[in-house]
């Protein structure tokens, strides 16, 4: 959730080598590149599919630890990465700017406040390489920062579509990770104005060039709907972000109950409701659960019965979650 609320990861598409910093209601960041320049928006799908990996071994109930190893190709091919010879050099930069980009916040993950500077991962290594230089196994050790969200349970975890991978412009995964994080579970409409929404992306572009970029990403979306869950709109200064209708059940306010607050799961549902979760995180699902009956003014008289059904139809509607957050 920390990194779709600040602009952890550039935009640009060349190295960038400037530091940044960004203060929000009392909470401040700094960012400061490597030799190779900021970590990027595509960088973070790495740390999508190591934190998809602890959530999935969490479901089952196993234990994870800060150090993962796991298939590059596979990797590679979640995020809809190239997998040639150059796709593996690329991969291997991204490790590197994962790594070496300099981080000091007082954001807390996992109610733990870090002030020491650290790297979104503390070290990677190559555990077997093909004779041609590509990756067979890797190693990758998150920072204790990332690393303390995921320990939490989750709370601080939010899924995305496995359509994000397909998107290309930088600008577009950052105005989507905006409204997973704004209006995914809260709001049914969220509006910024430019000024603030550039800010929020970390675009680095002048307000005339910014809004061309958004309003570009707008008539597109209309047209072909490539940006999964929400749709973009323009009116005057504002931009104005809602769910798709197919999504509206799972992406309301909700509108808490006394008889629904009272619901407690026992521990057959969950135990029944992580056979058919396909990945996703059970506290995740529980919440979309309970959104939908608040928006539904509903009761059920089985709630776990109602439960298990809600993940199924759930992961039959959105997909299996191997590669989200």
């Amino acid at each position: 959730m920390a990194s779709m609320e600040y602009p952890l990861f550039t935009l640009s598409t060349k190295p960038d080598m400037t530091t940044r910093r960004y203060e929000v209601n009392g909470n401040w960041l700094e960012l400061k590149p490597s030799s190779i320049g900021r970590a990027t928006v595509f960088d973070r799908d790495i740390l999508i599919y190591c934190i998809s990996q602890c959530m999935a071994a969490l479901n089952e109930g196993r234990q994870v630890h800060r150090t993962m190893r796991f298939s590059a190709h596979d990797l590679l091919k979640a995020t809809n990465r190239d997998t040639s010879r150059r796709g593996y050099k690329l991969f291997k930069d991204a490790l590197d700017r994962l790594r070496n980009t300099g981080i000091e916040t007082n954001v807390t993950t996992g109610g733990v406040e870090t002030l020491d500077g650290f790297g979104f991962i503390d070290k990677y290594r190559v555990v077997r390489e093909t004779r041609d230089g590509r990756m067979q196994a890797i190693e990758i050790t998150l920072s204790d920062w990332l690393f303390n969200a995921i320990d939490a349970k989750g709370g601080e975890i939010l899924t995305i579509s496995p359509l994000y991978f397909q998107l290309r412009k930088p600008l577009e995964r950052r105005l989507y990770e905006i409204a997973r994080k704004s209006c995914g579970t809260k709001n049914r409409m969220l509006r910024y104005g430019m000024e603030k929404l550039r800010m929020k992306t970390g675009s680095q572009s002048t307000p005339k060039e910014f809004r061309r970029m958004v309003k570009a990403i707008v008539d597109m979306n209309n047209e072909k709907n490539h940006i999964p869950d929400y749709t973009f709109e323009l009116d005057g200064d504002l931009f104005i972000i809602r769910p798709r209708s197919e999504f509206t059940d799972i992406y309301t306010e909700p509108e808490t109950l006394d008889a629904l607050d009272q619901i407690a799961l026992p521990s057959s549902a969950y135990d029944n409701a992580r056979k058919h979760a396909g990945g996703y995180d059970l506290y995740f699902l529980e919440r979309e659960w309970r959104d939908m009956l608040s928006s539904k003014k509903s009761v059920p008289d089985n709630p776990s019965g109602s439960f298990v059904n809600f993940v199924k139809s759930y992961v039959k509607r959105n997909g299996e979650a191997r590669s989200l957050i």
